[in-house]
């Protein structure tokens, strides 16, 4: 890595995980808080575990904390549940996950927005965020309609090569298409925007 000469020199690395497990490790009180804070985190995920109502619950509350008006964290909750759904139904039919489910979730936002997943998200001017997080309500109901219509379809047709399902995913984008296209016809005005999360709770509290 460049150091601070400007030269290129050998240098210790650790992603998120290592990092975590170095803390443990180290003998310091100093690094206590932190080891605390791990059991804690740990102990939370057991919980969740034993009760995946604990999960949700604690989802909701960290959008609340986060800004998000109720109503919009009550739509983004939903949004989970319909996207769960469409993995559960790509499982089923020996869609791999990773590489394949990011090449079907392009070609369910691309035929519905008009812009694949990196595109919408450069659009909305993200890096690292999560593209959900930073839709309005419209657009998260225009995509789970779309992922709602490709989960159906998929059932309905049962696809037995990739190819197949791509083209089941680009026609349950179609569906959300056609709304979005009526939905802007009437209001005269594009509802796919570069609006992200900061302007959607400044929205929502002048709301409030």
């Amino acid at each position: 890595m460049m150091a601070s000469d400007g030269k290129m020199r050998n240098t210790d690395v650790a992603d998120t995980e290592e990092l975590l497990r170095i803390i443990q490790s180290i003998p310091s009180p100093k690094a206590e808080p932190f080891k605390l804070w791990l059991a804690k985190v740990g102990r939370e995920r057991l919980d969740e575990l034993a009760d995946p109502e604990i999960t949700i619950n604690r989802a909701l509350q960290t959008y609340l904390d986060k800004g998000y008006s109720e109503n919009w964290v009550n739509q983004r909750l939903k949004t989970i549940e319909v996207r769960k759904e469409l993995t559960n139904e790509w499982e089923r039919v020996g869609i791999k996950k990773g590489l394949e489910y990011t090449i079907l979730t392009d070609e369910i936002t691309k035929a519905w927005a008009d812009m694949t997943t990196k595109e919408y998200k450069k659009f909305k001017d993200l890096k690292k965020e999560n593209l959900r997080d930073n839709m309005t309500n419209v657009e998260l109901v225009l995509n789970m309609l779309a992922e709602v219509s490709t989960t159906e379809f998929s059932k309905e047709h049962n696809p037995e090569t990739f190819e197949e399902s791509k083209t089941i995913a680009r026609k349950g984008g179609e569906v959300a298409k056609s709304a979005r296209q009526n939905i802007e016809k009437q209001l005269g005005h594009k509802v796919v925007t570069p609006k992200n999360a900061k302007d959607i709770k400044e929205i929502e509290n002048q709301k409030q």
